[in-house]
């Protein structure tokens, strides 16, 4: 029987749970979770975001997308980051033809992190290294790692002396002039003109005001919006997402090169953490250099490297400079398995 690539629709859900189920994977089958990831539309991308290769009638392989650009120089290209990538047990290239026909539909595939299965074939599917996102962590309420133990009761008690340890040894990150205001999604055009821009070293992922209507309705992890500002002026901004005892820096941008600046951006994003009562520590990703020695200096730790991997479409070059990733550009911001996971 034929196989043929379509958008997915919501009579679909139950077929791709399976699906994922079935390749080792633990999905949210919550409609409202799935609606939102998948089918919900969005201003900032019109086009399906969920895709099934069929053999006639039935799914036996599965992708989202989580849609993106980037720009160089004039030139825009449409990148995507695909998740809940799986296929049937014992079908044959059903992923990878899957993957061939998403491509079709973006100048850039970008790969942040994956299974071992997955990291071990992308190279053979035209993937090529573009970096890592270091993933960062600063403990806030060392007590509160405690949650949970029970689940695993060993790992309890080394995780509580780092968390102390880390917590004692960190001063308290300085804002300095900096302030944070939280903004809703009836607020978003204040944040026009403060979006990520590519310069000489840093190719950053774009954002628009779209872009966060749709993350601020995630069902999955509250997320929370907040313009950075100094002297009254606004320079920046940071999403945080809430998971259970553990507060995410989504993303973030401030529009400058100085690294007090950087520094002053982390310091307001951890003191907003600190007032959810519940979080016990807050993380993030760096994967270029100023956000990375901000992250240091206000106290976090490096845990762990996750590979960046694109595949570019023919003819196309990888812009110059370093892939600026966030949380935001796949699923890292909300993923998680109903209990904490904290990186401490």
């Amino acid at each position: 029987m034929s196989r043929s690539v379509r958008p997915s629709s919501p009579a679909d859900a139950a077929a791709i749970v399976a699906l994922l189920e079935q390749a080792g994977l633990r999905p949210r089958a919550d409609p409202q979770h799935l609606d939102w990831k998948y089918w919900r539309p969005r201003s900032d991308w019109p086009g399906p975001r969920s895709f099934v290769l069929t053999d006639g009638t039935s799914p036996i392989a599965h992708a989202a997308i989580v849609p993106g650009s980037w720009r160089s120089g004039t030139h825009r290209a449409t990148v995507l980051h695909m998740i809940d990538w799986a296929a049937r047990p014992g079908v044959a290239g059903a992923g990878a033809m899957l993957l061939k026909a998403i491509g079709c539909e973006a100048q850039a595939l970008i790969a942040i992190g994956g299974s071992d299965d997955t990291l071990a074939i992308l190279p053979y599917l035209g993937f090529r290294a573009a970096g890592a996102a270091t993933g960062y962590v600063r403990t806030l309420r060392p007590l509160r790692l405690l949650d949970g133990a029970l689940s695993a009761p060993w790992r309890a008690p080394p995780r509580f002396a780092r968390g102390l340890a880390g917590a004692l040894s960190a001063s308290a990150p300085a804002a300095g002039e900096w302030r944070a205001r939280h903004i809703t999604a009836e607020d978003l055009a204040q944040i026009g003109e403060v979006l990520p821009v590519s310069g000489r070293d840093i190719t950053a992922l774009e954002r628009s005001a779209g872009l966060f209507a749709h993350w601020l309705a995630c069902p999955i992890a509250p997320m929370r919006l907040y313009l950075l500002e100094r002297a009254g002026r606004v320079r920046g901004y940071f999403l945080l997402a809430s998971v259970l005892a553990q507060v995410r820096i989504a993303d973030c941008w401030v529009d400058s090169d100085e690294p007090a600046d950087w520094r002053g951006l982390i310091a307001c994003a951890v003191a907003e953490a600190r007032l959810d009562l519940r979080a016990a520590e807050i993380v993030g990703w760096a994967s270029d250099p100023s956000q990375a020695d901000a992250f240091r200096a206000c106290g976090f730790r490096a845990r762990s490297a996750t590979p960046v991997q694109v595949r570019l479409s023919r003819g196309l070059a990888m812009p110059p400079g370093t892939l600026r990733v966030q949380m935001l550009d796949n699923d890292a911001a909300y993923l998680h398995e109903g209990r904490n996971e904290f990186w401490t």
